[in-house]
């Protein structure tokens, strides 16, 4: 994933750029990048977050660097921001990004005369690069920017920043934030709404899907008037969202209570207790058992002080001995209960499995696994979500093909996406089978975009039912 601030300011707004890039690090862990522009021109810095948070790598560097115009972010993959120098003049650019069409859209600027890219480790080409080479084939940035929004099959945000101002834009089709806040002396740009609300920001605007808008130290100007058609990821209010955030007008933390409630309402199982998977489990939880009149209680506790998010680490096998870890049991909680325990998702179902053996063996006498949102039965394209690499890797297609001896179709996941069908219970029992859950009930796809409380043709469900 990732996430990215901008700040325009009539004073020097390196305090600004720092604090709400920082605001972004639920987004990923793996680099972060702040570019300036002041008296001294560009400056600019990368670190490797990996290993420290966005702060502690930063701190030398925020003292150092000195400008009224700056960008940055925190980035999943790809080193960013990244200065350019073209026939545009010199810019800082960082993007929010999936290009599925990286190989088309490479040979494509070959053939029209782009001489190279610089290979990151492992061979790939930085998407970044990629988009401001897009961008440079256009003879104006507004043009260009366009053009990198329509050649990209996925989705791309950009914050684009030159001695004039931060070029804003957000993918044609919104399936991912950008924002704009104001205080007397500067405007903000950034993926997160409560990013800026500590720092003396008020809410501004919103930008729409395929909206360009330059901010200066004065102004927020549409340059490009936003597109009618919007499919905004609905597992930024189920997962990614911090609980803070905001989008569309629709609260993540209400949203969550929202999901939870609707469960609620259509479960028949009586537990001792209701509880929620640290940290996004936890509001469904409590939605759940305010419905229900179940207690909510937390039989396990989050280590958080040292931990980094479970789902970051490159390799599968360090996300999941990093969950088991930082998860403590508060054993009288557990033992001898009958629990309902709620997570965000079921993906490929070893944490959640390792989870269910580690409640057990602290004494659970029962427990009834409900995960937040629908089945996922195919992989995203719009959005980092998981860095596997097959929608094989998702329980839900390991077993349908199992199921369907390896005669899967698109009808056919129909059939499983369909929750009033007996193929979908088919699948639910065998999930709960191999995962060694007493009862496995999934949120429905209709209760859960209901919570989002926003009109559902601008809602994108594909990774539920493969429907764009």
């Amino acid at each position: 994933m990732g996430g990215f601030f901008g700040v325009a300011s009539k004073e020097d707004c390196v305090f600004d750029l720092f604090f709400g890039i920082d605001y972004h690090s639920h987004l990923g862990t793996r680099r972060g990048g702040m570019a300036v522009y002041g008296e001294r021109g560009f400056d600019r810095a990368i670190h490797n977050i990996e290993n420290a948070p966005f702060r502690t790598k930063f701190d030398k560097d925020v003292q150092e660097m000195k400008g009224n115009i700056g960008i940055g972010c925190i980035s999943d993959y790809e080193p960013q921001p990244l200065l350019v120098r073209s026939h545009h003049g010199t810019y800082a650019i960082t993007t929010v990004s999936k290009i599925n069409n990286m190989t088309e859209l490479s040979e494509k600027l070959f053939s029209e005369g782009h001489s190279h890219f610089l290979e990151m480790s492992g061979g790939d080409i930085n998407a970044t690069e990629l988009i401001a080479a897009l961008i440079n084939q256009k003879e104006n940035l507004i043009d260009g920017i366009q053009y990198a929004l329509s050649e990209v099959d996925g989705s791309v945000s950009i914050l684009l920043m030159n001695q004039a101002g931060i070029y804003a834009a957000r993918d044609k089709y919104g399936r991912t934030p950008v924002v704009v806040g104001k205080k007397e002396t500067a405007f903000c740009i950034s993926f997160e709404n409560y990013a800026y609300k500590n720092l003396g920001y008020t809410d501004y605007k919103e930008l729409g899907p395929g909206e360009i808008a330059v901010i200066t130290d004065e102004s927020c100007l549409t340059l490009v008037k936003p597109g009618e058609d919007m499919k905004i990821c609905t597992f930024l209010w189920v997962y990614y969202g911090y609980p803070a955030s905001s989008y569309e007008g629709t609260s993540v933390e209400n949203m969550r209570y929202h999901c939870g409630r609707k469960m609620a309402q259509r479960d028949n199982v009586k537990p001792d207790i209701v509880a929620g998977v640290p940290d996004s489990g936890i509001p469904h939880a409590i939605g759940y058992a305010n419905e229900s009149g179940i207690p909510f209680s937390r039989p396990f506790i989050k280590y958080t002080p040292t931990w980094p998010r479970s789902f970051m680490p490159t390799m599968q096998s360090q996300r999941n001995l990093i969950a088991k870890m930082k998860l403590l049991a508060v054993e009288e909680l557990i033992r001898d209960k009958s629990l309902l325990l709620i997570d965000d998702s079921i993906v490929r179902g070893t944490q959640l499995r390792e989870t269910t053996e580690f409640l057990y063996q602290s004494g659970a006498k029962e427990v009834h696994i409900r995960p937040a949102c629908p089945p996922l039965l195919y992989g995203c394209k719009y959005l980092n979500f998981s860095r596997s690499s097959s929608e094989m890797d998702l329980i839900t297609r390991r077993v349908i093909d199992r199921l369907e001896n390896g005669n899967v179709t698109d009808e056919v996941l129909a059939e499983y996406a369909d929750p009033e069908s007996e193929k979908y219970e088919q699948m639910v029992e065998e999930i709960r089978k191999e995962l060694n859950f007493t009862t496995l009930r999934f949120n429905r796809l209709d209760d859960m975009l209901d919570a989002v409380d926003i009109d559902k043709c601008k809602l994108c469900t594909y990774c539920w039912n493969g429907k764009e």
